[in-house]
């Protein structure tokens, strides 16, 4: 998977309330969803007076500029860091192909139910997050698990898993490794050929989790937040 591919799969399966373009810079409204969904990108040559503007658009909706930063954009990192923009969230996207997977039959629903709902809900992940994955209009699912649930969407020959979440009460026994098994099973029966994700560098155990699995680092961002 290339890393174009990969943030293609990451934008499509985790999408935004709204897009638009300003210059070369791609705006997004999050409707509450987080970084990922209301980040500005660089979709055109570096521009610093594209990059201006799209500051201004955004402090007039009543928000701080925010950026999406990608390996490779060293020059927008620098004008932002120029800019005082604080580093947020350094973020790896990993990805195995299936064939070197282990799958199962997952038990696999949607919409989320009750109980799905308030283990995300623990882990902070609300209804605007969850609203984030009713967008989705392609093949998507909940994951089930006694005590953890995820969501996956496919995305063309990727499948991308979102939000993993799995209760206090049963952590480290396993259900971390299940639900990652059902997610390589419902893309192998989606025709997927890879299976893809993305996890904070600051999240040691999970990346020990998917290292065992096989998972490798394909690219990486960050975010850019401008002062207050």
């Amino acid at each position: 998977m290339t890393p174009e591919a990969g943030f293609a799969a990451l934008a499509a399966t985790w999408p935004a309330h709204a897009l638009r373009d300003l210059g070369p810079v791609r705006l997004r409204d999050g409707a509450g969803g987080g970084s990922r969904v209301s980040a500005a990108t660089l979709e055109g040559p570096f521009d610093l007076p594209g990059i201006e503007a799209a500051e201004t658009a955004m402090r007039a909706e009543g928000r701080a500029p925010l950026f999406m930063v990608r390996a490779g954009e060293a020059r927008l990192d620098a004008a932002l860091a120029a800019r005082g923009y604080a580093v947020l969230d350094p973020t790896l996207i990993l990805a195995a192909p299936l064939s070197a997977l282990d799958g199962i039959t997952p038990n696999a629903n949607w919409p989320p139910r009750p109980d799905q709902i308030a283990i995300w809900a623990d882990g902070d992940i609300g209804p605007a997050r969850i609203a984030v994955m009713a967008r989705i209009e392609s093949a998507r699912a909940v994951l089930a698990h006694p005590g953890g649930c995820a969501f996956v969407a496919n995305h063309g020959e990727i499948s991308m898993l979102h939000a993993l979440e799995v209760s206090a009460p049963v952590r480290r026994r396993g259900v971390g490794r299940a639900l990652m098994a059902m997610a390589a099973g419902w893309a192998r029966a989606e025709g997927a050929r890879v299976l893809a994700l993305a996890v904070t560098r600051a999240n040691g155990s999970a990346r020990s989790l998917y290292a065992g699995l096989g998972y490798g680092e394909v690219t990486s961002y960050h975010y850019r937040r401008a002062p207050a």
